[in-house]
């Protein structure tokens, strides 16, 4: 099962592996024409009701297949709004080819024919709520309709997230959904029946440029809160800058007094609050715990953290306590198995330190995605294991981020995916997060290495994180 915003992103993956999506329009057209021959004998009248995006636009591709019917294709709208390049050029195929196309300029000129089927294409995956003229008055129409209706992808006024479909959406008799089934649907009544479109599965196994695209700020917001520092002081200040290069609009970094001044010396960027130890303990977390929940930061915990027993201790009492989102990162990570948290966690361990919290002990973290995966259920968190290849798993799902470059050994790099995480989870569900910052870090780094080759540092990788995160454009294009 996939959610309509999944499967825009599963489209984006596929279109940057090589199966545009003008392709896809032309399977998912003949799918749908498939499936009116199975509800209609050639000669059969058939209407296709078409909205002006991409739904409409494999309806118009399904015209093309029905020479054998008495086909007429209605466009809701007239044809120089058409949202999107292949729809317009599938509209202008059926005019140049004599088809029976029509505009219906308003909701006043829709007159639906005589016809024995009925097909949907008002409305795809990415509409939701009550229909407004004129897909309202054309829903009543077919719905009044004696006439067999099929939908293409999901009914108009049926919303693919959450299955909810509006109160005058249209009723269909079939609906030909694509790649996977979409929530809900099960519950319609109407014969459901998935079409296998030639999308690859590494579009939707790996990460790519869709994942960034569910992910994306669409603004600025956020302030997360690092709590990290003593023995190290470079991991928290590449962590909160790369939160703030990512969409963060400030960036928290709680720390030792012995080396708040050193961490703020990074980047005037930061506001460093300190407290009088040496190390966090116990006593201070709760200070921290505090101030978290009453700002309900997204908080970083772990980068330079340092494994003193007493700063483990805090690590696990700040843990268990916190009840909102927390990427945990470095020497924090070796708390977690034994913590039980309402929190919502995302656990970002390299080769090694996924080993040490009872993960597979490999360095190809790829090969072993569903020990990975199977880890993350039993640990019931994210994780996001870094290596060659990032595997980013809830214990249901599972990712392979394949970004990245050797040159991204060099340390640092998994503080600024940390980062990257917390100012993304201000805007996306924890899962495509973890997936879009693994590939934005990776991105980064390739994009350095294009001029670098091995020779660049963490800290560069900062100023290329805003155009990997908001330029379409892929490194070695």
């Amino acid at each position: 099962m996939i959610t309509g915003e999944r499967m825009a992103a599963v489209d984006e993956n596929a279109a940057a592996l090589g199966v545009p999506r003008k392709q896809l329009m032309e399977s998912s057209g003949a799918a749908v024409a498939r499936a009116v021959r199975e509800v209609a004998e050639p000669g059969s009248s058939v209407a296709i009701v078409a909205g002006r995006g991409n739904n409409g636009g494999d309806a118009f591709v399904t015209a093309r297949f029905l020479d054998e019917y008495d086909a007429t294709t209605l466009l809701l709208g007239r044809a120089e709004t058409i949202g999107t390049e292949i729809a317009r050029e599938n509209w202008d195929a059926l005019e140049r080819a004599g088809y029976d196309a029509r505009e219906v300029a308003d909701s006043s000129q829709f007159d639906l024919p005589d016809c024995d089927v009925v097909v949907d294409a008002m409305l795809g995956t990415g509409i939701s709520g009550d229909l407004r003229e004129p897909a309202a008055t054309a829903a009543e129409a077919i719905n009044a309709a004696d006439a067999t209706v099929v939908a293409v992808d999901v009914p108009s006024g049926f919303d693919a997230n959450d299955g909810d479909h509006a109160d005058n959406g249209v009723e269909a008799d079939r609906v030909v959904t694509f790649h996977d089934t979409k929530p809900g649907l099960g519950a319609l009544d109407a014969e459901v029946s998935v079409a296998d479109i030639g999308i690859p599965a590494a579009a939707e196994r790996d990460v790519g440029p869709g994942d960034i695209s569910l992910a994306r700020p669409d603004g600025r917001a956020g302030r997360p809160y690092v709590i990290g520092g003593g023995p190290y002081t470079g991991a928290p200040a590449l962590a909160a800058q790369a939160a703030l290069r990512a969409s963060a609009e400030l960036a928290f970094v709680a720390a030792p007094d012995t080396v708040a001044g050193e961490i703020q010396g990074y980047s005037e960027d930061l506001i460093v609050q300190s407290y009088a130890a040496d190390v966090l303990t116990p006593d201070i977390a709760d200070d921290l715990l505090e101030t978290a929940e009453q700002y309900d930061n997204v908080v970083v915990l772990g980068p330079g953290l340092g494994t003193d027993e007493e700063t483990l201790e805090a690590a696990r009492q700040f843990l268990s306590e916190y009840t909102g989102q927390v990427v945990v990162d470095a020497d924090a990570l070796a708390v977690v198995p034994d913590v039980e948290t309402e929190a919502t966690l995302v656990c970002t361990p390299n080769r090694g330190e996924l080993a040490r919290m009872g993960g597979p002990d490999t360095d190809d973290l790829a090969a072993v995605a569903g020990e990975i995966e199977a880890f993350a259920a039993d640990l019931g968190h994210i994780v996001l294991a870094k290596g060659a290849n990032d595997v980013i798993t809830d214990g249901e799902r599972t990712r392979i981020s394949r970004s990245g470059t050797v040159g991204m050994k060099v340390g640092g790099t998994g503080d600024t995916l940390a980062g990257i995480v917390a100012a993304l989870l201000e805007y996306a569900e924890p899962m495509d997060a973890a997936a879009a910052g693994a590939h934005v870090n990776g991105l980064a780094g390739e994009r350095l290495a294009e001029r670098d080759e091995h020779g660049f540092l963490a800290s560069e990788m900062l100023s290329e994180l805003p155009k990997a995160l908001w330029d379409e454009r892929e490194p070695n294009e």
